[in-house]
């Protein structure tokens, strides 16, 4: 049986760091290939970092004038128009978790001059409502607008969002630009 040979580490010609860093120690055997190897790459970091920042920077003349609502910043805008009558138009704004909020569309009738809102009733039966006085955290969802806020189940949002028109859709069906 032969016994393998174990190279002493003291007799081996290649030192540990050239064990260990191959590339170095090829490139050290030169000084002036590691120079243009370090002239070579030097220009592609710079143009990566100018990317880099390009991507991560925003350019101030490509921002809005005014930053977008918390609304259009998380919902994402569908319209039913006609809904029910003709001109009663409501919005849906889906959240990513699949909370829908729901509310009267710009272009619904309340909202225009002719044949709008012309009074609003708060007697429930026989309790007049509009004498109570709100509080809590969510009176402010009175003076927001919206009419409800649900939850639909995944597949009743797949149907009823193949009924509903995208915002350009809808400003295209209203003419509005």
């Amino acid at each position: 049986m032969e016994e393998p040979k174990v190279q002493d580490a003291n007799n081996d010609p290649q030192s540990t760091d050239e064990k260990l860093n191959p590339i170095s120690s090829s490139s050290s055997s030169s000084s002036s290939s590691s120079n243009s190897t370090e002239q070579l790459q030097q220009p592609e970091s710079v143009e990566d970092e100018e990317e880099l920042k390009r991507l991560l920077v925003p350019d101030v003349r490509d921002l809005p004038l005014i930053p977008p609502s918390a609304v259009e910043s998380n919902f994402v805008p569908y319209f039913a128009p006609d809904f029910i009558k003709p001109g009663h138009d409501q919005y849906v704004y889906r959240h990513a978790n699949g909370l829908c909020v729901i509310g009267l569309a710009l272009a619904h009738l309340a909202f225009k001059d002719d044949g709008g809102v012309t009074a609003v009733d708060f007697n429930v039966g026989k309790s007049d409502r509009s004498g109570i006085k709100v509080t809590g955290k969510r009176k402010k969802a009175e003076r927001e607008g919206y009419i409800a806020i649900i939850m639909p189940k995944p597949a009743d949002w797949l149907k009823a969002k193949s009924l509903l028109l995208g915002v350009d859709e809808y400003k295209k069906l209203r003419e509005l630009f």
